[in-house]
């Protein structure tokens, strides 16, 4: 039998406490901590995210295998250091994160190695960016060339509103230094979905097909977050699209890494565009770690020992290792927020019918939660709860989410969330669907 082992998880949203929740059921873990955790999660260790240094000194002291799940870490190379140290931790490098770190990098690297993705310029000036808006006849998407929160990215159906994207960004600076550099892209038009692979370097094993509603308000409507629910599987991949994202986007990206010197570990997560008419995959971004809130139904459906597969991913012997076992079933993740989001909210509403069983086809997963010193659950931030139920048809899934979500409440004008999630795919038949 392996080792058992004590598992260190970074992060504080819905993602870590999804992953810490399936890594839980795996009999190699042995005591399990996150950093800083949630008011869902337990064993949370007053760490933050951003803090390395104390981050491994902790990691060296409780002998800990480490999971990063947010995004800044690992730009700031917390893999690097754990690396130099020689302690177990699963994650890309500081180099390789820039797959997500800089979208101007991606877009590159996605050239260089004939990675369909979108006609694309970059740009270090704002007058210049102008000057090349007013010459295009295309639509246009404006993005920050840095980590935003998911919130960097502008759609935009003319040229004022591609000038405005790039005051926003690049004059106002509202996103910090990561608006310093944008690139400006042809729009795509079609139906988005996210791919995730685990990779160690050379093998990858996908997870299950997801997609995730970005949009603020209902009929994907408002501006961009970090996600206000999930869906997987989704039925927008079939067997042959499943097979062309393989081979025509996640293979090629890790052995063009490899060929960069660069190798990636970790979750790969390829944000896709289905083209309308052609049906082709078009990456619209990579992120270099699991996604939020698509891990969520995923873990749900997940079968297997989730952290054999990580410490495998970690040692370079995912080749090893079988493809994933799924439940037969959709799973639907219901974001509920803070009314305000993604700008300003108010934090510290007493969250009311969240302590509660909800039976074995629903999960709770915390984000923006925290307990005060008698225990109360409140609300923290913007993304709270993530509702994530299972069902036999996407429909069950919805109506199970959904039926949990009106129990839960922090007050009417502190909470919202979108009641069209996974709806448009009440109607899909099961069978017909290519089940991951």
């Amino acid at each position: 039998m392996a080792e058992s082992r004590n598992i260190l998880i970074v992060g504080s949203g819905g993602r870590e406490h999804a992953l810490g929740w399936k890594i839980l059921e795996s009999p190699q873990a042995k005591k399990l901590f996150f950093a800083p955790g949630n008011g869902g999660t337990l064993e949370n260790v007053g760490i933050s995210s951003s803090e390395i240094q104390k981050l491994l000194v902790f990691a060296k002291q409780n002998e800990c295998f480490t999971i990063v799940g947010p995004e800044i870490p690992l730009a700031n190379g917390i893999v690097d250091s754990f690396n130099r140290e020689g302690l177990d931790i699963l994650g890309p490098t500081k180099s390789a994160a820039m797959l997500e770190s800089s979208k101007i990098f991606a877009k590159k690297f996605m050239t260089k190695f004939n990675i369909p993705t979108a006609k694309f310029s970059s740009f270090s000036d704002p007058e210049h960016a102008k000057d090349y808006v007013l010459k295009q006849s295309n639509k246009l998407v404006v993005k920050a060339d840095g980590l935003a929160s998911g919130k960097g990215v502008m759609v935009c159906t003319n040229s004022a509103e591609a000038i405005d994207a790039i005051d926003k960004i690049m004059v106002k600076k509202e996103f910090g230094k990561s608006g310093n550099s944008i690139i400006i892209e042809d729009k795509l038009i079609g139906n988005e979905c996210s791919f995730i692979a685990l990779c160690d370097g050379e093998t990858i094993i996908p997870m299950a097909s997801s997609q995730d509603y970005k949009r603020l308000l209902d009929n994907d409507k408002g501006p961009n977050t970090g996600g206000m629910g999930s869906l997987s599987p989704t039925p927008l991949i079939d067997k042959e699209l499943y097979k062309n994202i393989i081979e025509l986007i996640m293979k090629p990206t890790v052995r063009g890494m490899n060929q960069c010197g660069i190798p990636f570990r970790g979750f790969l997560y390829a944000g896709i565009m289905i083209e309308e008419n052609t049906k082709k995959p078009y990456v619209l971004e990579f992120n270099a770690r699991m996604g939020d809130p698509e891990c969520q139904p995923i873990m749900l459906r997940l079968q297997s020992d989730l952290l054999e597969y990580l410490v495998a991913a970690a040692k370079g012997e995912l080749n090893t290792m079988p493809s994933f076992n799924w439940k037969n079933q959709f799973a639907v993740c219901v974001v509920m927020a803070s009314r305000g989001y993604p700008s300003s909210y108010h934090k510290g509403n007493l969250i009311k019918g969240a302590d509660q069983d909800f039976g074995s086809n629903i999960v709770l997963f915390h984000a923006a939660t925290t307990r005060d010193r008698m225990n109360r659950l409140k609300a923290n931030g913007g993304r709270v709860l993530g509702v994530t139920a299972l069902g036999g048809t996407v429909k069950d899934a919805i109506n199970n989410a959904y039926d949990v979500v009106k129990r839960i409440s922090w007050g009417t004008n502190h909470m919202f969330y979108r009641a069209d999630i996974a709806r448009k795919f009440a109607h899909v038949d099961k069978e017909a669907l290519f089940f991951l």
